[in-house]
């Protein structure tokens, strides 16, 4: 290792990797101790085999660090090339590859014909081992020189007795001859590797070397020994036939009318016992052909893959090989629905995730019940399941059976009573979302109703979050109709808040404490005798005066708190609500005084009609007021652990306001005002969910001047079923204009990016293409001047998580003429990262003219897509993610709307507040957008703003899980705000 202090030195060692990086090297060798060439060699002339092996290293690692050793060639032609140790030939030839072969005129040195003599003896050499390093070696050499000669003994390898010299000679000659000028070298190859092959090989290896020379390079002789041994096709080796699968693909792209010939063997190879031939035989069905029955072929093998194999990755790759399908071919995929479903068996969240969001997008009334009853087999088994993420499992589920019910109303009743016994789970996000499909389902069926309250008035005491018990009490509060309902529900929510009052204050010893005497005998007596049974009344009643009352189920039975004991109580094992409420969380408090209220006030609207006695209905809405002035008492003592807030005060003031005045009330607002505002929140999320969907399901759009093909007409003899399937959807989709694919936003043109001027010697432009992971840049380079422009290199180089691939090859330039070269970076991150370089070649006036490109800046909105999530996924999301990009708005928008929807536009993401939110003209706006990157990463963006005096003004808050996203984003919106600002 090197440390390098001074600037200067850092440009030196800059330089020096960058020499090493322009000769290229297949290897790189570790080696962190400094050593001298008069050491190296010492040990290479008078060394043993093992010493010389060791001083070979170190030579090795010192050229790969950028140092010349010129001084050593001769030292090791004389004493190492005469070895006949094979580990010191190894490192020998690891040592010739990487040394400088030419001069600087790019003339091959004349010391390398020393290096030509040993080669070809090791060409001939008895033993296999130092033949096949040999010709494997020579696959990296671009020397013509150093290659010619030794081609006869190339040649000779492909009769050796072992298949490592005859599978390396094939490799071999396949390299040499796409050199450029190889065909001159090897000129009758692709003849003799038919030849080769035709002749009864018999290491699969070999062939699949021969089989794949004759693909890249005489694809015309590859495709008729393919024909020529149809039959023998499925009793090849799986790499082998991974080959035939590349020629098929490749043949039928360049010509789709030969797709018929080739469906057939690619069913055959379906029959195979290889995963990864049937894998590749799946992925080729589907590129060729769109006939029901391929993709139904495929679609099996891609479930039969799912199912049997256990590496998790493979599990993620082929859901989304069916994720495609299911977009492609959704009414084929509905077959499969119980297929995929089988991959949440597998214990990984992001498998059991991914399948499950696959199978809802298929489920139809047909298979509706199946998926519904598998799911609660699921639920059921994860009841006993204690693995780490068996709690976020569970949510899955609830939220997929949530998802079911509310696209098909029909099997709610089936699912919601093995819903409702989730409520009380330890995971709250599960027991959150099982509260907010009961709400729906009652919301949305009235026959349930009944069903519903009943069974969550029997499981209320089992629910501790308050989140639950919030939702669960609207639950309450909405749908007690009649008076037996609304008794039974008052009864529940008294026992689950205990007696009156929450605490006493008596002054002892200048402190507050508790007198149990105090307490009221009569409702503590009914509480016991109903929810704890007559063993544990007695109980209570014996140690009534010795403190706390333990009951036989070893929870406390109730009873008033002083202020000094009210933390103690609010951890003990007390009744849920109360224990809620003692804790200090008075928006609970709230929202109960709110169901009392509601209670109170339609028992007083139907006990006339159900002939209550007035009394009666008065003293149930005195105790729903006790109620509410005990919790408001508790809440000004001061004493809980966290303080009443104003707003819930006003809350509780109005609830106690109201029944103490009914007839002043609007009773409207209280008893069907809420419930009309959640219907209309439901109605608004069907009908956005109708618009995504017609937007989906658009039917394209065809010229009226499209050729139709009659498929009724057509000969079908000799056609297999397939065959004609894949006609006739072609045909379709030519006559509905499928077969166009999607209109593209951008053109092709708009992706060319100019990277020279045209005054320039070079002139070129690139053409980049942006998949998930890498960046495909295709530059053309074109010679504008009259001279020879030779060596001609394209030098890149990235800034941000980019990382070229491999350096460009070096082409030689006529006058005039025009290549095309080609660039692979891969993408680690979402960033906005830059491609910044030059193009580098030697002419007749000048050794070394550089013409400097310009950047290439690669968006992020390449890498990020529009998606959708819960509210409440959001807001945890929101609460976990650290980093956050604040940005001012400024702009030149006059409307708040139009601003938002120019961000959306903007930045390609998705809007999940509801458009019914959005609507009027309240100079106020506040909305939440979301996008997904192809990382996996999650976006998330706050738009906060407002009008005032025809300027719109606020902040853009986006957070995301790493720094990256965030920052590029943020500098996204910045720069197109501006962009909108300019006046025009």
């Amino acid at each position: 290792r090197w440390t390098i202090w001074s600037a200067g030195r850092v440009h030196v060692a800059m330089a020096t990797v960058n020499a090493v990086v322009e000769r290229g090297c297949t290897m790189l060798v570790h080696y962190d101790k400094s050593v001298s060439s008069t050491e190296i060699k010492d040990a290479l002339e008078s060394g043993s085999a093992h010493e010389k092996a060791e001083a070979m290293k170190k030579a090795i690692a010192i050229l790969l660090s950028g140092e010349q050793m010129p001084q050593i060639f001769i030292t090791i032609v004389r004493f190492v090339l005469p070895s006949e140790d094979k580990y010191v030939q190894k490192l020998l030839l690891l040592y010739m590859e990487i040394i400088e072969k030419t001069d600087a005129q790019g003339k091959l040195l004349p010391e390398m014909i020393l290096i030509c003599q040993n080669l070809r003896n090791n060409l001939q050499h008895p033993n296999e081992f130092l033949r096949g390093a040999t010709l494997r070696f020579l696959c990296r050499i671009q020397e013509a020189e150093i290659l010619e000669p030794l081609i006869p003994s190339i040649i000779a390898c492909l009769e050796h007795r072992h298949s490592f010299v005859r599978r390396n000679a094939v490799m071999c000659m396949d390299r040499i001859y796409q050199m450029p000028g190889g065909d001159m070298l090897l000129m009758d190859a692709p003849e003799t590797i038919e030849r080769f092959l035709q002749g009864g090989e018999s290491d699969l290896g070999t062939r699949r070397n021969a089989f794949l020379m004759l693909y890249n390079n005489a694809q015309d002789r590859a495709v008729n020994f393919l024909m020529s041994n149809l039959e023998q096709v499925a009793n090849w080796g799986d790499i082998l036939q991974n080959v035939v699968l590349d020629l098929i693909r490749k043949v039928c792209r360049n010509d789709p009318s030969q797709k018929g010939r080739y469906i057939k063997i690619i069913l055959t190879l379906l029959g195979t016992n290889n995963t990864s031939v049937i894998y590749e035989c799946a992925n080729t069905l589907v590129a060729l052909s769109s006939a029901p029955t391929a993709i139904k072929a495929a679609a099996n093998c891609y479930c039969q893959l799912l199912v049997s194999q256990s590496d998790n990755n493979v599990k993620l790759i082929v859901l989304d090989r069916i994720a495609e399908l299911k977009d492609a071919h959704r009414y084929v995929m509905q077959e499969m629905v119980m297929d995929i479903l089988r991959a949440v068996s597998t214990p990984n969240v992001d498998i059991r995730k991914k399948a499950l969001d696959i199978v809802l997008d298929l489920v139809t009334g047909r298979n509706i019940d199946e998926v519904v009853a598998a799911l609660k087999k699921e639920i059921t088994k994860s009841q006993t399941d204690t693995a780490e993420k068996a709690g976020e499992y569970r949510q899955m589920l609830v939220q997929a059976v949530h998802r079911c019910a509310v696209r098909f109303p029909g099997v709610a009743g089936a699912v919601v009573n093995l819903l409702m016994d989730f409520l009380g789970d330890a995971n709250t996000a599960t027991a959150f979302d099982v509260a907010m499909f009961v709400r729906e389902i009652a919301q949305t069926n009235p026959d349930l109703r009944d069903q519903i309250l009943r069974q969550m008035l029997d499981c209320f005491f089992s629910i501790r979050s308050s989140r639950v018990c919030g939702t669960c009490l609207w639950i309450v509060g909405e749908f007690s109709l009649t008076t037996a309902q609304i008794e039974e529900s008052l009864e529940t929510l008294k026992q689950s808040l205990g007696p009156t009052p929450f605490f006493t204050q008596k002054k002892k010893h200048s402190q507050w404490e508790a007198d149990p005497e105090e307490d009221d005998q009569a409702t503590q007596d009914q509480y016991g005798k109903r929810h704890f049974g007559e063993a544990s009344h007695d109980s209570m009643k014996e140690q009534k005066k010795k403190g706390p009352v333990v009951l036989a189920d070893g929870s406390y039975a109730t009873q008033t708190a002083s202020s000094a004991d009210v933390r103690a109580l609010a951890e003990a094992q007390v009744p849920n609500l109360r224990a809620l409420v003692l804790a200090g969380d008075f928006f609970l408090a709230s929202v109960v005084s709110t169901t009392l209220t509601k209670l109170a006030m339609r028992y007083i609207n139907v006990a006339a009609d159900a002939g209550v006695a007035p009394a009666d209905a008065n003293r149930l809405h005195a105790e729903c007021m006790l109620y509410i002035v005990c919790m408001l008492r508790l809440g000004e003592s001061g004493e809980t652990p966290t303080p009443m807030d104003s707003d819930s005060k006003d809350r509780m003031m109005v609830c106690v306001k109201t029944l103490a005045k009914p007839q002043e009330a609007d009773v409207d607002v209280w008893l069907s005002a809420c419930r009309s505002a959640y219907d209309g929140l439901i109605a608004d999320r069907a009908k956005q969910k109708e618009d995504e969907e017609a937007v989906k399901d658009q039917p394209p759009i065809s010229q009226a001047d499209d050729l139709i093909d009659f498929y009724h007409l057509k000969s079908r003899k000799g056609m297999s079923q397939v065959e004609i399937e894949d006609a006739v959807a072609t045909d379709l989709k030519r006559a509905t204009g499928f077969g166009a694919g999607k209109d593209e936003k951008k053109s092709a043109l708009e992706r060319v990016i100019q990277l020279t001027g045209f005054s320039d010697p070079v002139y070129a432009e690139a053409y980049v293409t942006v998949h998930q992971y890498d960046i495909v840049m295709d530059v053309t380079v074109v010679n504008r001047t009259n001279e020879v422009q030779q060596n001609l290199a394209l030098e890149l180089a990235t800034m941000g998580d980019l990382k070229l691939v491999e350096r460009p090859q070096n082409h030689t330039l006529a006058p005039g003429e025009t290549k095309h070269i080609r660039a692979n970076i891969k993408v680690s991150s979402t960033e906005t990262g830059v491609i910044f370089g030059n193009i580098v070649y030697e002419s007749t006036g000048s050794d070394r003219n550089v013409v400097v490109l310009n950047d290439v800046h690669i968006d992020i909105m390449d890498y990020i897509s529009p998606a959708w999530c819960e509210d409440n996924k959001f807001r945890s999301m929101w609460a976990e993610f650290e980093w956050e990009n604040k940005v001012a708005v400024n702009t030149t928008i006059k409307t708040v709307r139009e601003f938002l929807d120019h961000i959306v536009e903007s930045t390609n993401m998705r809007c999940l507040t509801p458009p019914s939110a959005l609507e009027g003209d309240c100079g106020y706006l506040a909305a939440n957008l979301y996008a997904k990157s192809v990382f996996g990463e999650d976006a998330l963006v706050n738009v906060s703003v407002e009008e005032q005096d025809g300027v719109v003004s606020g902040f853009i808050r986006i957070r995301s899980k790493t720094q990256g996203i965030a920052l590029s984003l943020g500098d996204k919106i910045t720069l197109k705000q501006r962009a909108k600002a300019v006046p025009k």
